[in-house]
């Protein structure tokens, strides 16, 4: 089968890009080649000055300028986070380097294959996942050279996590001319996207034709910067996978308000009274306090994201969008008559309602319906991304539902991260038996994304067509043992969660 390949990006007659030095606005860099030389790779770029000491808890800054040619052939620090180890049925291949991680982890990485400065390829900017809390621009599995030597200059960034990128406090909140904290570490990915638009010329990229990506907390960042005024024209595409902020009490990011009183219960404890003294404290005692790290709705940096959609005040472009069949399914499963009292003691009036689609009366069944539920606690807020975007925007949105089963994950399914390493052609950094419809799905999935880069549109050459959503009756791309457009899966599971979501905003 011929796939297809992005041809976008002109050749230019433009600066070849040197690999021993490459111009950015703080300085010149150096790289190295991949792995069969045709692949330049930029690694450890900052973006930023390092948020040490009193940059603690501040917006980034522009990173000072350097002498000379910095070297950027390895990793930088990730963000300080618990020592990543593998769990469940994500392996190291998932997790960021064990080592080194620190608080100085403003950096990125860039994968081209242009010759010239001035070729104009599209730009994918990978946003990683790891619940706020963990990951890294540099595991293993967002590797960029495959999506590079398909067309785009592909580049990884990291962002601080944590109690280090998502803090509200009353204190930091009152020496904010903006009267907001928390969001630290989304402020981090607006200012990699302002590099971007700066600098992403020098390593063959378009800064008019920027495409920004996640899965997870990624899927969820990629939602923030959709809706935040701040990052209104850094980017022209968006890809989300597995995550959004548009229910009222799935995954939902924190008000301000909320957020700081749990900043406020951690300082208590601590019995910290001013910023200095929070600022001077050891990272590793402000790691232990377990607070709560995630979006923070603020109404500057982040507006609410369903009512920023309905109003059609989204960052508008085109959207693709999905989730996986087995997402998240952890704890001990409530048997039947447990599930039920618990179901009346959530919904109410609508229990009855409930149970017709995640149904319990045995406790096979409540079973099946939990693990239901928990993927759709993702796959409600992607559905619902694509839906509002399609009638709420100028732009189209398209919609997956990745259904194939890594080898060796019979136990966990089509499990949540379980797509990234095909969309991202990355099969080759992950220890599994792959096999000739593993990699013909990734070859297929990476080119969808490559073109949607490319075009905003996912279609191209030699792939089976992906109909828009909604405007083509609500078809969804099933990735699965056969690529195919399919009617959009378990409707009356999402549309309960639409009544219920749509019941509780109108209380």
């Amino acid at each position: 089968m011929l796939l297809a390949a992005c041809s976008a990006g002109k050749k230019s007659n433009g600066k070849p890009i040197d690999i021993s030095s490459v111009s950015t606005v703080a300085g010149f860099v150096s790289g190295i080649t991949g792995e069969d030389g045709t692949i330049k790779v930029f690694k450890g770029i900052p973006f930023a000055t390092p948020p040490l000491g009193d940059l603690r808890w501040k917006p980034p800054v522009p990173p000072p300028h350097w002498e000379g040619v910095r070297k950027c052939d390895t990793f930088a620090p990730s963000a300080l986070q618990n020592k990543p180890a593998p769990f469940a049925m994500w392996s190291m291949e998932f997790m960021a380097p064990v080592e080194p991680l620190s608080e100085d982890c403003l950096y990125l990485n860039v994968w081209t294959a242009a010759k010239y400065a001035g070729e104009k390829k599209p730009v994918i900017v990978w946003i990683h996942g790891g619940a706020f809390t963990g990951g890294s621009g540099s595991v293993p599995l967002y590797n960029g050279e495959e999506m590079a030597r398909k067309g785009v200059v592909f580049i990884t960034t990291n962002y601080r996590l944590g109690i280090f990128g998502f803090l509200a406090h009353p204190l930091l909140t009152a020496e904010s001319p903006n009267r907001i904290s928390g969001n630290y570490g989304i402020l981090d990915q607006i200012a990699a996207l302002k590099w971007v638009q700066t600098n992403v010329q020098s390593f063959g990229g378009d800064p008019d034709n920027v495409t920004i990506a996640g899965q997870s907390a990624g899927s969820f960042s990629v939602n923030a910067l959709m809706i935040s005024p701040l990052a209104k024209g850094l980017f022209h595409r968006a890809i989300a996978q597995s995550g959004g902020m548009f229910g009222t009490d799935l995954l939902v990011g924190s008000t301000l308000e909320n957020a700081e009183k749990a900043g406020m219960r951690m300082t208590e404890i601590l019995k910290v009274s001013s910023v200095s003294e929070l600022r001077n404290m050891p990272a590793e005692i402000l790691m232990k306090q377990g607070i709560r790290s995630g979006v923070v709705i603020d109404n500057y940096v982040i507006p609410p994201a369903y009512e920023t959609f309905m109003n059609s005040r989204q960052n508008d472009v085109p959207l693709l969008t999905g989730w996986n069949a087995d997402e998240f399914y952890f704890g001990q499963p409530m048997k039947s008559e447990i599930y039920k009292a618990e179901s009346k003691r959530k919904y109410g009036d609508l229990t009855e309602e409930f149970l017709q689609v995640f149904p319990g009366d045995s406790d096979e069944e409540a079973i099946k319906s939990q693990k239901l539920f928990s993927a759709l606690a993702f796959g409600w807020q992607n559905y619902c991304w694509a839906s509002l975007q399609s009638r709420t925007g100028k732009n189209k949105s398209w919609l997956y539902y990745f259904t194939h089963i890594p080898p060796g994950s019979s136990e966990y399914g089509a499990f949540h991260s379980a797509e990234f390493a095909y969309a991202l052609k990355t099969l080759k950094y992950w220890n599994k038996p792959f096999d000739q419809w593993d990699h013909q799905l990734a070859e297929m999935m990476s080119s969808y994304w490559v073109n949607f880069a490319a075009n905003g549109n996912p279609n191209g050459a030699g792939l089976p067509e992906w109909p828009s959503f909604e405007t083509q009756g609500n078809k969804v791309m099933e990735f699965g043992e056969k690529v195919r457009s399919i009617d959009l899966p378990l409707q009356p599971q999402l549309k309960f969660l639409d009544h219920y979501n749509e019941v509780n905003r109108n209380k």
